[in-house]
């Protein structure tokens, strides 16, 4: 993968992010994604929501690799595992500046109609977005 197919940003640590053993709880790193995953639907500039669809999270999977301690600077990365009609694979990664590998995993949104509850296709925007963090497959 190239920074070209990674969207990146950065992830502020707060004191109400930890626990009792200062790590940043696991809970907060679906937050951490949720975020990241806003940012780069907001980054699109243009709508990715309307009174029509709306994305909602299909599944969500996290694999924890080591913990995030407290002080530490890390970001979230983002890039495209698949594409589908009405669905994107957002695969993700949370790491720390020193190249340190704390979570990674994948989120399915799909688009699905405000009334109906059922998918939709992608908005068009989201899809152009998305092929743009396609990483090539491996030889």
């Amino acid at each position: 993968m190239t920074d070209s197919t990674v969207f990146r940003m950065p992830i502020p640590l707060r004191w109400s992010d930890l626990d009792a053993f200062n790590h940043v709880n696991n809970a907060r790193y679906l937050t951490f994604l949720e975020q990241a995953r806003i940012e780069w639907f907001e980054s699109i500039g243009e709508p990715w929501v309307t009174d029509d669809a709306a994305p909602v999270v299909a599944s969500a999977t996290l694999n924890f690799k080591r913990p995030i301690e407290y002080p530490a600077e890390v970001a979230v990365e983002l890039f495209t595992e698949k594409l589908g009609n009405s669905s994107v694979v957002i695969g993700h990664r949370i790491v720390a500046a020193d190249g340190t590998l704390h979570c990674d995993g994948n989120v399915v949104a799909v688009w699905v109609g405000r009334r109906d509850g059922r998918p939709t296709p992608l908005p068009d925007c989201v899809r152009r977005a998305a092929e743009r963090l396609l990483a090539a497959p491996a030889a």
